[in-house]
């Protein structure tokens, strides 16, 4: 599976990717989040990169056309702590979907 990589800041025109995924492998718990301020690859990656890095995090993806972030860990996750990781990337969780 391969992780795309952006740099730079966002295009802002929701036109420039179809979900970011990040997967180090694994299974578990599935949970699916609601994520605003999303509208193109670059703020799917940068979601992405941050909550894989939480502890326990074994897949993300994140699709802005939907606000949609799924992610996969080992076991359950402390939402505020997803929500951190949604904020140091720049966007807002909004809730669980």
């Amino acid at each position: 599976m391969t992780t795309e990589t952006n740099s730079g800041s966002c295009c802002g025109t929701g036109s420039c990717g179809a979900g970011a995924t990040v997967d180090v492998r694994g299974v578990g718990i599935t949970t699916v989040y609601q994520v605003s301020g999303m509208t193109c690859g670059h703020c799917e990656n940068a979601v992405s990169q941050e909550i894989s890095a939480l502890d326990g995090v074994t897949a993300v993806t994140a699709v802005a056309k939907t606000g949609e972030v799924t992610v996969t860990s080992t076991a359950a996750l402390d939402d505020e702590a997803v929500r951190a990781a949604v904020d140091e990337a720049g966007y807002e969780l909004v809730g669980r979907a």
